[in-house]
């Protein structure tokens, strides 16, 4: 049976790296008496997959995991066993049942929703001034191009992220993007924001924003037309699924 996690990250839990949220959710798996598969072989692991690791410091609301199990214990109950042995900054949000041919969250990710804001002592003083920053950051994201430096193989390249940016806009306290996210073309917002200093001659402040991702999707569009998911949403709440 295929399993689908969503769960959120907040707080001091931002400075802990993938691997480490790959063994706290080893260790609360067993904790909550879920009945997870195991690989075969020599050395067996659990069957857990993660689909897009978040950068160190970012916090998220929108995490997805997927694990098999060998026997059902209800989405909610899953839920609310894994919380109860969790640890402060991550909350697991729902459990969904997959088809038992779908396909992994890591290949389905397409796009990501991102939100940021100045951090508390580090943006302009002002309300006016921390606007027009948001503003004219989201006026740089209507360029036709928008170049960033990315480093190769053989070298530096440059490479045009704009078709890679969907959705740029203001919010009450920051801005909201939906950028590309997965193997085919992964564009990450610091890359953005970084672009954005340097259209001004200026060097980014990796240190002043806080980043939070809100969801992540799989892209159910065809011939060059998007049609982005929740990857939440390709499970149910039941076991009819499978």
């Amino acid at each position: 049976m295929k399993i689908r996690i969503k769960f959120s990250k907040q707080g001091p839990v931002r400075f802990i790296g993938h691997l480490d949220v790959m063994r706290y959710f080893q260790k609360a798996v067993r904790r909550a008496g879920i009945d997870i598969r195991y690989s075969e072989g020599f050395s067996p692991h659990q069957i857990m997959s993660f689909a897009a690791p978040l950068s160190v410091g970012l916090v998220s609301n929108g995490e997805y995991m997927d694990i098999e199990t060998h026997s059902a214990m209800p989405p909610g109950q899953m839920a609310d066993a894994l919380n109860a042995c969790g640890a402060e900054g991550i909350r697991v949000l729902s459990c969904r049942v997959l088809k038992d041919s779908a396909k992994n969250a890591m290949s389905q990710v397409a796009a990501a929703d991102y939100t940021f804001w100045f951090k508390e002592g580090r943006g302009p003083e002002s309300a006016k001034e921390r606007t027009d920053f948001y503003e004219e950051f989201c006026a740089f994201c209507a360029r036709p191009v928008i170049e960033i430096t990315k480093q190769a193989k053989k070298g530096e390249k440059t490479v045009d992220i704009k078709p890679f940016i969907y959705t740029v806009s203001r919010i009450e306290n920051g801005v909201f993007m939906r950028l590309s996210a997965g193997s085919a073309a992964n564009v990450k917002p610091e890359q953005v924001l970084a672009a954005f200093y340097a259209s001004k001659g200026m060097e980014y402040p990796p240190f002043a924003f806080q980043i939070q991702r809100e969801e992540l999707y799989a892209d159910a569009g065809n011939d060059g037309a998007h049609c982005f998911i929740p990857l939440e949403e390709y499970g149910t709440e039941g076991w009819e699924a499978s």
